[in-house]
């Protein structure tokens, strides 16, 4: 069997990243055909939440969550990639009397899909970008069905210990990696 890779993209992980490296605006697919090296590519993953909209929602509000909405309808439209949209969950009010939003569903759909992609044999490699270590027996099943995982992350948003030792091989995601995926125009 010819190998294949699948690419896992924790969006706000991905997000925190880009912010901290001057909020580049990259080229996905140029992202994911680098991350994919030279294995064939089933498939890319992208897993976020849209932004928080109250029901009366300020222009600011408005205008965020409008353009999550056109930003993932954009990504699933490229070449096989799909976006799961988690949702918000709000948590109560921080110290400063701001309110506190989790995403909820978004690490159990990219658990899921590596899961599953590994104990169908349809991925024989995984690329992963995040830092949480809640994935780490979602990578330990991967790994018990031959599948080489690979986590890529920034020293800007480092990855749990557990994590970078869990995985097979660990690439840094360089300032210098961020400026080949940007966007042309």
């Amino acid at each position: 069997m010819t190998g294949r890779v699948a690419v896992f993209i924790d969006g706000g992980y991905l997000d925190n990243v880009l912010l901290k490296f001057s909020k580049a605006r990259i080229d996905y697919e140029k992202m994911v055909n680098h991350l994919a090296g030279n294995i064939p590519l089933l498939r890319a993953y992208y897993y976020h939440c849209l932004p928080h909209q109250s029901s009366n929602p300020t222009d600011d509000e408005s205008r965020e969550f409008s353009n999550a909405v056109k930003f993932q309808r954009t990504l699933s439209r490229l070449n096989s990639f799909t976006v799961r949209r988690g949702k918000l969950a709000y948590r109560g009010i921080d110290d400063k009397g701001n309110a506190i939003f989790e995403q909820k569903r978004v690490d159990v759909y990219l658990a899921t899909d590596l899961v599953m992609h590994s104990t169908k044999r349809l991925i024989t490699h995984a690329v992963i970008v995040t830092g949480d270590s809640d994935f780490i027996p979602a990578v330990e099943i991967a790994q018990s069905e031959g599948v080489h995982t690979t986590l890529f992350y920034a020293d800007n948003s480092i990855p749990h210990d557990e994590l970078l030792d869990a995985v097979d091989a660990r690439n840094k995601i360089t300032p210098e990696l961020i400026t080949t995926w940007k966007r042309n125009s």
